[in-house]
């Protein structure tokens, strides 16, 4: 991804969950969408294999393909990017960077970071952490105004939630299951 592009506005994140249907889900998504690829449930070789599959796929599609993962595994299996806590992101990687937040510290530490994107959440009650306390409409775009970067809506999100929040960028495990 050129830093200069402007971050996707749609992403899949890759589960267990959603293995079996995200090709599908990627097929569906408009040119210039992401995926962030987890897949923490397989060996290492499994999992290389997968992404490769995907960013082929991704590739043909004008799909962002974004890794869980080292920036130096990253570039090793030709990621757009990495992915995880603000704390594991190499800041010297010229790698698309996207940081999980949750709360104003954390979000305080992104900036700090220069984070190209953070992926705010729970926004809504999830299946990924059942029981556990989301933010809100209110309290998700109390936090989001912190950020200085791109703010992507996970947790609980769909399409239709997306809407209801009023928010251009969001990412979904289970929304692409069907």
């Amino acid at each position: 991804m050129n830093p200069r592009q402007p971050l996707p506005n749609i992403w899949v994140i890759s589960d267990a969950r959603n293995d079996a249907v995200l090709e599908q889900a990627l097929r569906k998504l408009p040119r210039g969408s992401g995926l962030v690829f987890r897949h923490y449930h397989l060996e290492e070789e499994a999992r290389r294999e997968r992404f490769g599959a995907l960013l082929a796929l991704c590739r043909g599609l004008g799909h962002v393909a974004v890794l869980s993962g080292d920036a130096g595994l990253a570039r090793t299996w030709d990621a757009d990017g990495i992915y995880g806590a603000v704390d594991r992101l190499d800041p010297a990687t010229d790698l698309l960077r996207l940081a999980t937040v949750h709360d104003a510290q954390e979000i305080a530490a992104a900036n700090a970071a220069r984070v190209d994107g953070q992926l705010l959440s729970p926004v809504f009650p999830t299946r990924s952490h059942p029981g556990a306390p989301h933010l809100g409409v209110d309290r998700f775009r109390e936090l989001a105004a912190l950020s200085n970067s791109p703010v992507i809506a996970l947790g609980g999100m769909n399409a239709a939630r997306a809407a209801e929040l009023g928010w251009p960028r969001w990412a979904a495990i289970d929304a692409f299951l069907r």
